[in-house]
């Protein structure tokens, strides 16, 4: 018997449909310019760097501004076949703004269950 994990009536709260998985792909991303930065309203905001001089990096954020940080501060942002994972373990890169992303992200769509191995997160 297969089972189709969709028609499950808790799957909208954990699980990402096809489609949406779909969208997510057809993203561009490149993971040598796609990065995080800091940010004072959201706390990270997607970016992308335009130019590496010494140990500073200037972006681009997803609102347009430009902004130099410096290198360590830019934090690696995950390929899209990740957003909205519900097992955070699976993250290329586990770091602050990439876990908050994904939170932020499922929140959004009332995906409220969501696990990382070891803990179990319920927003």
């Amino acid at each position: 018997l297969q089972m189709d994990f969709e028609s499950d009536p808790g799957f909208p709260f954990l699980g990402i449909s096809r489609e949406d998985k779909a969208k997510s792909l057809a993203r561009p991303f490149d993971s040598k310019k796609n990065c995080w930065v800091p940010d004072s309203e959201e706390g990270f905001i997607a970016a992308e760097i335009t130019a590496t001089k010494g140990d500073q990096v200037t972006v681009v954020t997803t609102r347009g501004n430009e902004l130099t940080f410096k290198k360590d501060e830019a934090q690696e942002m995950n390929p899209p076949k990740y957003d909205k994972t519900e097992d955070m373990a699976n993250l290329t890169f586990l770091n602050e703004a990439s876990v908050l992303s994904n939170l932020k992200e499922r929140y959004s769509a009332m995906m409220i269950y969501t696990y990382s191995g070891l803990f179990c997160v319920v927003i």
